[in-house]
């Protein structure tokens, strides 16, 4: 299972946070990107950044501690 952390448009801050949690040791997926490119970019479908469930407490307090986490 994998557990959605968030949903974002804007790609750079989601390379961003792909980074931070790869290079906390996590395996960050991006979901949604096919149809995001799609729609031509245009803010109408937000990407989903997931990680694996048993990471999902990890990648949540990397986050958090990056000040990147919104509740």
């Amino acid at each position: 299972m994998i557990r959605v952390l968030l949903a974002e448009s804007d790609p750079v801050r989601l390379g961003f946070l792909q980074a931070l949690l790869r290079d906390g040791g996590l395996r960050p997926l991006l979901l949604d990107s096919h149809v995001s490119a799609v729609e031509g970019r245009i803010s109408a479908f937000p990407q989903r950044l997931a990680v694996p469930e048993e990471q999902a407490r990890a990648a949540e307090a990397l986050l958090r501690e990056a000040g990147e986490w919104r509740d």
